[in-house]
């Protein structure tokens, strides 16, 4: 079980495993995470290419820039799975997104392949959903990240104008966390690349949901994701007076008519460590 952090990344940025030139790119877009795809993004007969790619830039990249990345390994029922986790192994990643997470036996395997692995568990089916208290509670499990399109392709749900149908198992998805001691979980990707306000729309969403951070399958979006999670200037003025007027009294303080009790202390402590750029 996972300690959660308020300091966790806030966005995840794909970049395809064969595009090595993109790598350093993504990272340099103030992406809190990148993650290197070996799945999705790679047809079959370019997956050996994409783990050299990944290899060769492991092998020289800073140390900072390494734990920023995190590396997408093919489903555990496609046959690159085992060739991922021995690439992986070779140039020592350790985190992990596994997806179709569906059962505690996967993370394991993945746990087993790769010393202190921190696994991702992208949920995208309702199976996945159904057992998402078992995969987050699974020893080397991180964080949950919730893979919408493919999730609505299973259930055979348009989501391209109303994402309501999304809501149960993301709700689902946000309580295994909480109860595994899980950050709050990471919402699926905004297709729609020139629509900053349905980009905008989706995050206070999947906020309004438990989710605290988002997938992101462009560079232009993340920086308005970082904006709209930036508390504003009148919560971190309300925060600091907070933690001001526990300073002084502690247990006993009182500000704006309101009693400052732990849960206030913890709110405010919260929203002045999510003050970041």
């Amino acid at each position: 079980m996972a300690n959660s952090s308020d300091l966790q990344p806030r966005t995840y940025l794909f970049a395809p495993g064969t595009r090595p030139e993109c790598f350093g790119k993504a990272l340099a877009t103030g992406a809190d995470c990148v993650l290197l795809d070996l799945e999705d993004a790679v047809a079959a007969a370019d997956k050996p290419q994409a783990r050299d790619a990944i290899a060769r830039w492991f092998a020289d990249a800073a140390p900072a820039d390494r734990a920023r990345v995190a590396v997408r390994i093919n489903d555990a029922a496609l046959p690159h799975f085992g060739d991922d986790l021995r690439a992986l192994r070779a140039y020592s990643c350790t985190q992990v997104v596994l997806p179709k997470a569906e059962e505690p036996w996967q993370i394991a395997a993945v746990a087993t392949a790769i010393l202190d692995a921190q696994v991702l568990a992208l949920i995208e089916s309702a199976r996945g959903v159904a057992r998402a208290d078992e995969v987050a509670a699974a020893c080397g499990v991180t964080r949950l990240l919730f893979g919408t399109l493919d999730f609505a392709l299973d259930l055979d749900i348009d989501i391209a104008d109303d994402a309501s149908g999304l809501a149960h198992a993301a709700g689902r998805i946000a309580i295994a966390s909480r109860v595994a001691g899980l950050p709050a979980p990471v919402a699926g990707v905004t297709p729609q690349l020139d629509d900053s306000v349905r980009l905008l729309a989706d995050l206070a969403q999947s906020r309004r949901l438990g989710f605290g951070a988002k997938l992101c399958i462009h560079p232009s979006q993340v920086p308005p994701i970082h904006a709209a999670l930036r508390p504003s200037a009148q919560a971190l003025d309300w925060a600091r007076r907070v933690l001001l007027a526990d300073a002084a009294s502690p247990g006993a303080a009182r500000l704006d008519g309101r009693m400052v009790d732990r849960p206030v202390v913890l709110q405010a402590q919260r929203t002045l460590a999510l003050a970041r750029d």
